[in-house]
């Protein structure tokens, strides 16, 4: 049963410096939120979503990005439970819930019994950060993508988002969203591989970029080549892209059980800083 409790409501570009307040008060684990705010500010039709906002006008306290994915924002319970009424309202509109372990799993304790069972849950995914160029040597041939090669880079895109997610982006429209998203990126300057002779050997994305923070995406290495130190050296590059061109820390979120991975991400020089949680839809 939901307990009833103060009602959220739907922000616009009137609570704009005061949402961006509140998500510069954790820039790592809200860069994503905040990124998208930045971008484009809070009309829905830009956002494409809502930004839901609890707490009086002046004094927010939480938010809740209501998009592709539901993320909730510096949520206590009382918000928790604001956000997952509306959102048991409204119906389920995202393809996961993703966001600090407390808030969404208790978002979903709320909402499971609505929306009926997920795909998949990754209960723990450690949240990494660092604000030093790697100690180890980057590879010198992972650059920016060029928009010439995004016929070859797509197929790497597709590989990572299936292994990772466990469903190909390719489903529902046919993946044109997704190639969309893979093309912005590469015509903004943020999608990053080594590339030998047609080859991606290795790529990863800056997905999300605030004055404060940026998140890396999509690492992945061709699976015939793993286990070669291409990731290690590849992530070292990306990590100084991030740092020299975007923002002072550089991020990202894996999930617990990939101790490969992790492995990598601390030999590069990231350390755990937080904890997210994602439900996938």
């Amino acid at each position: 049963m939901m307990l009833r409790t103060s009602a959220s409501r739907v922000l616009d570009d009137s609570d704009r410096d005061e949402v961006l307040a509140l998500l510069d008060t954790n820039p790592v684990a809200n860069v994503f939120v905040a990124s998208r705010v930045r971008s484009v500010g809070l009309h829905p039709t830009r956002l494409g979503g809502q930004m839901w906002g609890f707490g009086p006008r002046g004094a927010l306290t939480s938010l809740c990005y209501a998009g592709a994915n539901l993320v909730p924002v510096n949520a206590g319970a009382e918000a928790v439970h604001a956000f997952a009424d509306r959102a048991r309202k409204q119906g389920r509109r995202c393809s996961s819930i993703v966001g600090p372990a407390p808030a969404v799993e208790l978002l979903w304790e709320r909402l499971e019994p609505y929306w009926g069972q997920a795909r998949a849950i990754r209960w723990s995914q450690p949240v990494m950060a660092t604000t030093q160029k790697s100690p180890v040597p980057a590879d010198p041939l992972v650059r920016r993508v060029r928009p010439e090669e995004f016929d070859i880079l797509l197929p790497a895109c597709v590989a990572m988002f299936t292994e990772e997610v466990g469903i190909s982006p390719n489903g529902g429209d046919g993946g044109a969203l997704y190639r969309t998203r893979v093309a912005e990126l590469i015509r903004i300057g943020r999608s990053y591989a080594r590339i030998d002779d047609g080859r991606v050997v290795f790529k990863a994305e800056i997905g999300a970029v605030t004055p404060q923070a940026c998140q890396i995406q999509g690492v992945w290495v061709d699976p015939a080549l793993r286990g070669h130190g291409h990731a290690v050296a590849g992530m070292a590059a990306v990590v100084e892209a991030g740092l020299s061109c975007f923002a002072p820390v550089v991020s990202l979120y894996v999930n617990d059980f990939n101790h490969p991975a992790r492995a990598v991400y601390r030999k590069v020089g990231f350390r755990e800083v937080d904890t997210f949680m994602s439900v996938l839809f």
